[in-house]
């Protein structure tokens, strides 16, 4: 299950990762959103080992949300040593999101 982040663990979780993190941001009444739930799970079962899968909810973390210029949800932001790497707004298929990940985190 990818962690959920808050602004108290946003900081470990995220800004000290030693992992690339695909960040989900996400909010509990969005279609698109709920659609993307099981790939993102999916996906971090696969590449877990490696990648660091976290779900960010707009309405619990709007600040959060707005400091990477969240607009429009789901929302996926790929970061990399603190630095994002990437972002993708809307749902994708799952191929689609590993060859983000591909691409991004080379």
């Amino acid at each position: 299950m990818p962690v959920l982040i808050t602004k108290d663990n946003y900081e470990q979780e995220i800004v000290k990762s030693k992992l690339p993190v695909i960040l989900d941001i996400f909010a509990t009444w969005c279609g698109p959103c709920q659609y993307m739930m099981p790939i993102v799970e999916q996906l971090e079962k696969e590449l877990g080992a490696t990648h660091k899968f976290a779900k960010l909810n707009v309405d619990e973390s709007r600040e959060l949300a707005i400091q990477y210029g969240v607009t429009s949800i789901p929302t996926f932001i790929f970061i990399k040593d603190n630095q994002v790497k990437g972002k993708e707004v809307g749902s994708i298929s799952k191929e689609d999101l590993i060859k983000k990940i591909n691409t991004y985190f080379k």
